[in-house]
């Protein structure tokens, strides 16, 4: 499978038909207080995320016209869509994560950055490492793979949490909203006709503004608005003995521990450009390279190898190995049922037809190349805010406004400009219906409020930062 088949299955179950034909009025009214409820009931009331979620997924669904029955159907289709796909990374993602603490190589990553970086250093170099890995990979796989080393070097290095974890989120977001070959800017790019290597080159520049505004910078901001401890996760035998690693178990070497970390991104990165060089190849070595990229295989590549390049530098038997990963699932056990939760909420939003109606309203502006960009930009927020995908609202968006594409006579640099304003968008503002905003709370241990603030405002900076970008550079380059 490519990945712009993967990107289509990826998105495919959020662009059903209309389930309800209630007034537009009601659709924004349900959709507001579906949110309204969450929010009030893990805040005030103290209620679990997971409860939260599907009561109000239903109380959205009903409001909207849809039923109990039917709104039930959409929060369990989404609930397992989404388990199917993100829930899998998650629990690959935790087990990596767990070798990779146990063993040492996370201690081994760790202190070599936190050795060879000065404290005001040390969150650009995190900015950096995120958008590496965040390059060819999709966010939550990068997510999974950095959670460890975002816990530990914040925890060796003294520095409070947001100003470690915010830079790194920051590049592995913007590479996921900007640069293909993320499902979202695929399929923009597919839609709208763009040229991929121009996207890909001003897609990367759009970038490097971005991270470095809603990183670094936003991080100082962040680390004052959001005072949290870090969370007790991924503890080492260095973190445990005052002596430190002379009285640990051996650790594998930072060569080791980078390849075994590395190995995904590799993956994933190959089997996109064999899918640019090669589309449609039906090869043998194509289907093997594809087949190993895909990002559930990559991760389960990554834990076998790490198995071998981590256990063995670590000395660990059979027995500790077996112990590790098992250890591993039941600390993410509540993150997985908040996700799909999460996943089920989008879902009703979706089925209740409410982006379509923010679609209708807006499509009939127009205007400069600027305005247009501008419109392209607000159509992705509005999809994105009322749906939580990302992906749904790049694709969307681009279906929309692919006919601007010949009305304007859009040039190659033009229409990438397009996809990447759309893809600006797609990352505006995530909230209580966006999977991630939960996987961020959770793995932090944040509250709903600490999350808005610090997340939430990273993911509106990144939007608006790149949107700005854009703009203008449709006055320079076309």
């Amino acid at each position: 499978m490519s990945t712009l088949t993967a990107a289509a299955a990826h998105v495919a179950p959020f662009l059903t038909s209309p389930t309800t034909t209630a007034p537009e009025w009601q659709l924004v009214v349900a959709a507001l207080i579906g949110i309204v409820v969450i929010v009030v009931l893990i805040t005030a009331l103290k209620a679990h995320p997971f409860l939260a979620l599907m009561i109000g997924a239903l109380a959205s669904g009903v409001v909207a016209g849809m039923g109990v029955g039917q709104t039930l159907s959409s929060f369990t289709t989404g609930f397992g869509s989404t388990m199917g796909s993100v829930g899998v990374l998650i629990a690959l993602g935790s087990i990596y994560g767990k070798l990779l603490a146990d063993s040492g190589g996370a201690d081994r990553i760790v202190d070599t950055l936190v050795g060879r970086a000065s404290p005001a250093a040390l969150p650009w170099v995190m900015g950096a490492v995120g958008a590496l890995i965040g390059l060819p990979m999709f966010f939550e796989v990068g997510l999974v793979l950095l959670v460890p080393v975002i816990i530990l070097v914040a925890r060796r290095s003294g520095q409070p949490l947001m100003r470690i974890a915010v830079p790194t989120l920051a590049g592995l977001s913007a590479m996921h909203a900007f640069v293909p070959p993320h499902p979202g800017p695929l399929a923009a790019i597919s839609a709208i006709g763009a040229n991929l290597g121009v996207t890909l080159g001003i897609g990367v520049l759009v970038a490097i503004p971005a991270v470095i505004v809603a990183g670094p910078l936003f991080s100082k901001l962040a680390a004052r608005w959001v005072q949290v401890p870090v969370p007790a996760l991924f503890i080492t035998d260095e973190d445990q003995t005052a002596a430190g690693p002379s009285t640990a178990r051996p650790r594998p070497s930072f060569v080791a521990a980078l390849i075994s970390i590395l190995l995904p991104v590799v993956l994933m990165l190959v089997a996109a450009v064999v899918d640019i060089v090669a589309p449609g190849s039906t090869a043998i070595w194509s289907h093997a390279l594809t087949f190993l990229g895909t990002p559930a295989i990559a991760l389960l590549v990554a834990v076998l190898v790490g198995m071998i390049l981590l256990g063995r530098g670590a000395h660990m038997g059979l027995s500790e190995l077996s112990t590790s990963v098992g250890s591993s699932l039941p600390p993410v056990a509540g993150i997985l049922l908040i996700v799909g939760a999460g996943g089920g909420f989008k879902q009703v939003l979706v089925d209740s037809t409410i982006g379509e109606v923010i679609v209708r309203a807006i499509t009939d502006i127009g205007g400069s190349l600027a305005v247009v960009l501008a419109l392209a930009w607000l159509v992705a927020v509005l999809i994105r805010v009322s749906t939580g995908s990302a992906t749904v609202a790049t694709v969307t968006a681009a279906g929309i406004l692919q006919p601007l594409v010949v009305d304007l006579g859009l040039s190659a640099t033009g229409s990438a400009l397009l996809v990447l304003a759309i893809g600006a968008g797609s990352v505006f503002l995530s909230h209580v219906n966006d999977a991630g905003f939960w996987l961020i709370k959770e793995y932090f241990g944040l509250s709903v409020g600490q999350t808005l603030k610090s997340w939430s405002v990273l993911e509106c900076v990144i939007s608006v930062v790149g949107l700005m970008v854009v703009v203008l550079a449709s006055f320079v380059v076309v």
